[in-house]
């Protein structure tokens, strides 16, 4: 059986790659019954999932009225569903202050460029999820609670770092980008690769409205450590999976 470390690891790569889920939220409409909308997420500094959503929208007066919620994130690759590995996060839904709103912006519009127009013209705001527990499905016989602590690892790239990486490879290193995508067997189709975000464990590229996540062999810490990082994946002409 896997240590709780070991698992928390596989639950956070999973909220990793994906990008979308749904959020449950106690209805105002209808008390006592759980109100579920589709919410594209990404994750803050410290780790946690942040969401950009509609001061109008019924999930929004849901969490004003009761800020307890529950996000659930599912492996998508998976043909059968009840195969897939399946993450549900009990959380207090929180609008985001001015000064961190403005962090996170920087970083959510990366993963979701197309945002920057909606938000500059409707009533959106930022809400965090602060998680309490986790509830991890692994797959057969693993089945786990998690603290969110187990769950969480802090991003170590404050906005003044993250955001010279990323514009760096976006402007210099787009071939790299397309040589990471044919390494990990990734179709990108008539898209380019943007590099969306860094943190310790690995990098997202965007593809259009797609986000592929890229994971590194070892943690980092520095950008230093990065670059090392992604110049040994443009070396390496291995395909993914090769042993």
């Amino acid at each position: 059986m896997k240590d709780k470390t070991r698992v928390g690891a596989d639950a956070r790569r999973l909220l990793l790659r994906e990008y979308h889920g749904v959020l449950s939220t106690h209805s105002v409409e209808a008390p006592g019954y759980p109100f579920g909308s589709v919410v594209p997420y990404c994750l803050d500094r410290a780790g946690a999932p942040v969401i950009l959503i509609s001061r109008i929208a019924q999930h929004t007066r849901n969490i004003d009225a009761n800020a307890k919620v529950s996000l659930i994130v599912t492996e998508d690759e998976k043909d059968d569903v009840q195969a897939a590995a399946r993450l549900t996060l009990l959380a207090n839904a929180a609008r985001l202050r001015p000064e961190a709103a403005d962090d996170v912006a920087a970083r959510y519009y990366e993963f979701f460029p197309e945002a920057r127009d909606y938000h500059a013209t409707h009533d959106f705001d930022f809400y965090g999820l602060n998680m309490v527990r986790a509830r991890y499905i692994g797959g057969f016989g693993e089945i786990h609670w998690l603290e969110a602590s187990r769950l969480t690892l802090a991003n170590p790239f404050a906005r003044d770092q993250e955001t010279p990486m990323v514009a760096h490879m976006n402007a210099d290193h787009v071939e790299a980008m397309r040589h990471y995508c044919v390494r990990a067997g990734i179709d990108r189709g008539a898209h380019e690769p943007a590099m969306a975000g860094v943190d310790a464990e690995g990098f997202h590229l965007r593809l259009g409205a797609r986000i592929e996540r890229f994971e590194f062999a070892q943690a980092v810490n520095t950008p230093g450590a990065v670059r090392a990082a992604l110049v040994a994946l443009a070396r390496d002409h291995r395909p993914k999976n090769f042993y």
